[in-house]
Parts: structure tokens; sequence; C-alpha cells
């Protein structure tokens, strides 16, 4: 399977006007309204990167991820039923509330939500941030990263690797105060993001760990620590720059439980000379997660 980006995330929200005001007046994204009574996000030319949709609970709901064209998402499809995976292939209207042209949807082994597309629409407006934001590193490099919980870890990553066709780029085993060493494995797909998707081996209460969010200057980092801090967002940790992918970067609690990181200087990989590597630290330096992880 040829997955191209991370192309949206979608967010199930009791209040979806909460995120109307995080989303935009915090983060910096740029708010638009949504035909389900939700809440969209955008964050570049494309129509909408964060679908926010009115639900019983606050939780994450489901990662997007782009192929290129109709052979490619008609391949995709074959794979998955090779695999034996149960897969439901979204009606017209389904796939226009994702402005896509096709989109299907199913689970991997760990219950994660992932929707498929091939296709998406926009009118190409120009994006404007209400707080400011110039731009958001997005393009061929998707939106940005999420890591999803996998307590049927090794099940999860064979899927993931096997079926979705990512591959890894780093490995770390996470050492917690109470739950013993947890690995989180980093994925990348067919782009130069040093990772789309990290798999955390243990369960999350808001189906996210956190969704990464990039910025083209350090400047824009802090002024969105202002933002957070006048806000009155908790924090969930302090600003550090991680081993791997070496961005720069702190954490802030979402209204739906998991965290936004939202960083600067993320490495872009050349996958023909990239070699995968075990980081025994998560930061070079900075990153305290125990503020609210």
């Amino acid at each position: 399977m040829d997955i191209r980006a991370l192309a949206y995330v979608v967010i199930d929200a009791v209040d979806p006007a909460q995120w109307r005001s995080f989303g935009g007046d915090v983060v910096g994204l740029q708010p638009v309204a949504l035909p389900d009574g939700g809440v969209g996000l955008r964050m570049d030319e494309r129509a909408c990167r964060l679908f926010v949709q009115p639900a019983e609970a606050d939780r994450y709901a489901a990662s997007g991820w782009e192929v290129a064209d109709k052979a490619a998402f008609a391949a995709a499809l074959r794979a998955l039923a090779q695999a034996g995976v149960d897969v439901t292939v979204a009606t017209p209207a389904q796939a226009r509330a994702r402005f896509a042209t096709e989109m299907a949807w199913f689970a991997d082994p760990a219950g994660n939500r992932h929707e498929l597309i091939w296709g998406h629409r926009s009118d190409f407006a120009r994006f404007a941030s209400p707080a400011g934001v110039p731009r958001f590193v997005t393009g061929a490099l998707g939106l940005g990263h999420t890591v999803l919980p996998a307590p049927a870890f090794d099940r999860t990553l064979a899927f993931m690797t096997e079926v979705m066709g990512f591959a890894s780029a780093d490995i770390l085993t996470h050492h917690g105060p109470d739950e013993g060493a947890q690995r989180i494995h980093f994925l990348h797909c067919n782009n130069g993001r040093h990772h789309s998707l990290a798999l955390f081996e243990g369960s999350v209460p808001a189906g996210c760990v956190h969704l990464m969010v990039e910025v083209e200057s350090m400047d824009e980092v802090g002024r969105a620590m202002d933002r957070v801090r006048q806000a009155e967002v908790p924090l969930m940790a302090t600003l550090g720059r991680h081993v791997n992918d070496a961005v720069t970067s702190f954490y802030f609690r979402s209204p739906a439980g998991f965290a936004i990181e939202f960083g600067y200087g993320g490495r872009v990989i050349d996958w023909a000379t990239h070699t995968v590597f075990e980081s025994t630290a998560v930061s070079l330096w900075g990153h305290d997660f125990s503020l609210g992880f």
C-alpha cells in the first residue's frame, strides 16, 4: 500500500465549539463550519485538516491517510481484502463530507480507526490564521504526525508495516514509573517526514497520545507558548528538542484530552540513506513529561 501522507484527523467532541476557540485562538488553525454541525480546522490550502464532529464523548476518532490516485486506492483495497481486513467503502456523500473523491475505513488490531482517501477537494483559498500564524509545514509531508495507542503491539505493528506499508524510522523503549518498559515505534510513509505515525505500547483513553503540528520558525513556537499561557491551557510537557526527528517543541492539552505537540525544525529524511536506530532518550534537552502525561 502506497500511503503518501497523513491527510487529516477526526475528533469527537461533546461541544465542537470548544475546538473553534482552542483550534483558532490557541493553535492558530482556521475554523470553518461543517455541514454536520461540527467544526473544521484548516492549516493550509486544503479544505480541512481537522474534522471535529459532534459526539457523546471527547476523544480522537480517526486518522485519515491519502494515496495518490484511484489506481492506488483500488490497490490499497485489494491489499486490505487479501489480509482479511473488514473494510467499509464510503458512500459518495460520506466521501464528500471528508472533501475527498473516494474514501474507505477500517480498524487496526488495536481498534484504531483509519480512513483512506484519494482526490482531496479544495477551493485553495488562502489560509488565514486567527492567531496570525503565517503557515504550517504541510504539503507533501502531510499535516504532521499522530501517536496512537497499541496495546496489541506486535499485531498492530505487523499490520501497519506488512499491510498498510509503513516502514520503521526509529525505535524507543519508554520506561515509565509504574508501567514498566513500553515500546514506541516511529513509522514513516512515502514522504520525507521522519514519522507520520508512531505506535505506543499501551492503552490511552483519549484515543491518541499526541498530534503534532509544525511551523516554520522558532518564533512561532514561542508565540504559541504565549497563547497557551494566556488561555490557561494546561501544559503537558515543557519545551525541548527530540532526538529522532530534531523537532523543538512543547506539548499542551487539547479539549479531547490528548496532547498537541507544537514544534519547529523537523528533519526531512532521504530514506535511501537512512539507517534505523534505537534511541535510549526521548530528547536532547527539555521535554519534562511529568506535567501531564
